[in-house]
């Protein structure tokens, strides 16, 4: 893409959290970091991402088909520590270039789920690589691009309904009746992250807001008994996925759609003044959050 192109899918990425709008609308994008292989200096790109479960997503250098590797894939051969901005979530990642069986196992799932992938790779005579990029853990909570622990709680919310949302228009788009490995993959990294989120809340947020505000116990219960619910929607569609009917996954995402939207509302209604409730007279703090969410795209944090 040309540098001003660039610029502008990476101005309108931050300032929307991830959203785009035009051709990208929809689509899964990152920004990746690297370090200039000759100069050191630090260069952002926009690039499509696949989830793949393992704490890791993966990067394809297809450069639309052009006969050399773009830039940022030399750049991460020679320094591949790179960082990571979601649109909701910044950290840091090793890459890792997939070889062999795994590349190729990798970049067919990738033309399952887009066959302009395969486009791609007729356009040039070299393999396209395939990288996977793993989050490097560090202590304490995930970075959040948010100006309070509301807007995050907000935020990390909408991550899910974004998912959720691109993984039904998945399953309405899908030839045949098969349901794809990388169908499955997307559907399963979404399962692991509402556990991660819902987990972190039952653990440490709401028992902080529990002992902060002492009428929040009757909205703690509901929570809790929407989050047992929503985990048996999530093990349902696990059960419909080992068994690949795609049938009763599209119900299964239906329902968790249904269910989850209604839980996240009343979450945000509830939630987001107590978490932006000035303490002291001052203006809320995000660093002061005991908020420990993670997006479907973090799922092992």
């Amino acid at each position: 893409m040309p540098l001003d192109f660039n610029q502008q899918i990476i101005d309108e990425f931050r300032a929307r959290h991830g959203r785009l709008s035009g051709p990208f609308e929809g689509a899964r994008l990152l920004l990746l970091t690297t370090t200039g292989a000759h100069t050191g200096a630090r260069h952002t790109t926009p690039v499509g991402y696949l989830p793949d479960g393992d704490g890791r997503v993966l990067v394809i250098a297809s450069a639309g088909g052009s006969p050399r590797h773009p830039d940022w894939y030399r750049n991460l051969l020679a320094h591949p520590r790179v960082t990571v901005e979601s649109g909701v979530f910044t950290y840091e990642a090793e890459a890792v270039v997939l070889r062999d069986a795994e590349r190729d196992e990798a970049f067919t799932r990738a033309v399952e789920a887009d066959p302009g992938w395969a486009a791609y790779q007729a356009k040039t005579d070299r393999v396209i690589p395939v990288v996977a990029l793993h989050e490097i853990a560090k202590a304490g909570p995930p970075e959040v691009n948010a100006a309070s622990p509301g807007e995050a709680i907000r935020l990390i919310h909408d991550v899910f309904r974004r998912e959720l949302a691109l993984i039904r228009a998945e399953l309405d788009d899908g030839s045949g009746s098969a349901l794809g490995a990388q169908l499955r993959i997307n559907c399963l990294t979404l399962c692991q992250g509402l556990h991660n989120h819902h987990q972190g809340e039952d653990s440490a947020l709401f028992p902080h807001l529990a002992a902060r505000y002492p009428g929040f116990a009757a909205v703690r219960e509901r929570l809790g008994r929407e989050h047992e619910r929503i985990a048996e929607t999530v093990e349902a569609l696990r059960r419909a996925l080992s068994t690949r009917e795609p049938a009763a996954a599209r119900t299964e995402v239906i329902r968790l759609t249904e269910e989850l939207e209604a839980h996240l509302s009343y979450e945000e209604e509830q939630l987001l003044p107590l978490l932006d409730a000035p303490a002291d007279g001052t203006s809320p703090r995000h660093s002061d959050s005991p908020l420990r969410s993670d997006s479907p795209l973090r799922s092992d944090s």
